[in-house]
């Protein structure tokens, strides 16, 4: 048995990367894929699926993870994460192709869950909150790179962006060579440590945090594909890179966040991700500038490094050794939950700045409610 090494700390990494990947990768191209596939449902759909796949999953995951451990559950995960991704280029069936996204959700919460423990696992306290702000990075830093390729394959073939969910072989490889052998630090509380109604009390606000956060991150995700070719005559590289950059500010918040968290606190720092957001989509809804974009485009991404990394952590640390699969299970519900919900904001409205502008509002009202919900549960 060993302590976690270097490289395992980079494999650890890189299959985090894997989650924001599962509906991203393809998102630069989808106005191409929708139309070489002649998709009769909302584009938004093949990206926001996987996440419906994760809330209907998420709870089995969780529990299985307490029965079989971190090591063999990501293997598990990769394996289906892998076919069932590189398969959607060659389904040309509506309901089998959004079926095999529905799956590849399942494959996922896996992988995060997975991951999320080991880090749970072998790292305690400040270690651990620098952990999870490199584990945010590295999400976005996915974000940054497979964006990128999605969109320079979706220029070439509207097929090619789906071969990179083989990258997951890869990840296969590392962590059977880098995690096999482990010596587990205790880092997590036992059961009776922590009061059971506080413990209620905040992982149920830490899951409808995350679960807004995501809404609200996600829902640029979901209509900027559309958006910017429609209004900017962007073109699927072009809106990769503008996607990417969102994920590069997203990257710099989050090796911040520790320092927020210091000087702020941790729950003021999450409703300052909030207000970020509805800076983020106040700037899209009222112009469709070069300039403005850009600046909505880092108001966007301080609210992700400022939110989803540290809501992780804030799980992990309301968790016991007992119930932390159960927590990770809960916590992924909420992530991915709310990027399938962030699917329905297109029905809200065909004006997109109506639609920016109900995220700017909506984030408002978050943020505040947020505030006071949290410092209730402190002064409890």
């Amino acid at each position: 048995m060993k302590q976690i090494s270097n490289f395992g700390i980079f494999t650890l990494l890189l299959v985090s990367s894997l989650t924001i990947m599962v509906g991203t990768v393809i998102a630069p191209a989808l106005s191409g894929i929708v139309e070489h596939l002649n998709f009769k449902y909302s584009p938004g759909l093949l990206i926001t699926l996987p996440s419906l796949g994760v809330v209907v999953f998420a709870s089995f995951i969780g529990r299985l993870l307490n029965k079989i451990g971190s090591f063999k559950l990501l293997c598990l995960g990769l394996i289906p994460y892998a076919i069932l991704g590189v398969i959607g280029a060659f389904i040309t069936n509506d309901y089998l192709l959004m079926f095999d996204r529905f799956l590849l959700g399942g494959a996922t919460v896996a992988v995060q869950v997975s991951v999320t423990s080991f880090i749970a696992d072998f790292f305690k306290g400040t270690d651990r909150m620098k952990l999870i702000a490199w584990q945010g990075m590295a999400i976005e830093l996915g974000g940054v790179v497979f964006l990128s390729i999605g969109g320079v394959l979706g220029e070439w073939h509207w097929q090619y962006p789906f071969y990179i969910y083989l990258i997951a072989i890869l990840c296969l490889f590392l962590v059977m060579k880098n995690l096999s052998q482990l010596k587990k630090i205790e880092g997590l509380k036992d059961a009776t440590e922590i009061p059971a109604k506080e413990h209620k009390r905040k992982v149920k606000l830490v899951f409808y945090a995350s679960m807004s956060a995501m809404v609200l991150f996600f829902v640029g995700f979901v209509t900027l594909p559309i958006y910017l070719p429609k209004v900017l005559s962007f073109s699927e590289s072009t809106t990769g890179y503008y996607m990417a950059f969102i994920s590069l500010i997203a990257i710099i918040t989050a090796s911040q966040m520790p320092k927020a968290v210091g000087k702020f606190g941790d729950a003021k720092t999450v409703c300052l991700g909030f207000i970020f957001f509805m800076f983020g989509y106040s700037c899209l809804a009222s112009s469709g500038s070069i300039t403005v974009l850009m600046i909505s485009a880092i108001f966007i991404g301080i609210g992700f490094g400022f939110t989803i990394p540290l809501l992780n952590h804030m799980m992990i640390e309301a968790s016991s050794n007992q119930n932390l699969g159960k927590n990770l299970g809960l916590y992924s519900m909420g992530v991915f939950g709310g990027q399938f919900l962030a699917t329905f904001i297109e029905y809200i409205s065909h004006d997109y700045a109506v639609i920016y502008g109900c995220g700017a509002v909506l984030a408002l009202v978050i943020g505040v409610i947020l505030f006071y919900a949290f410092k209730r549960v402190e002064v409890d």
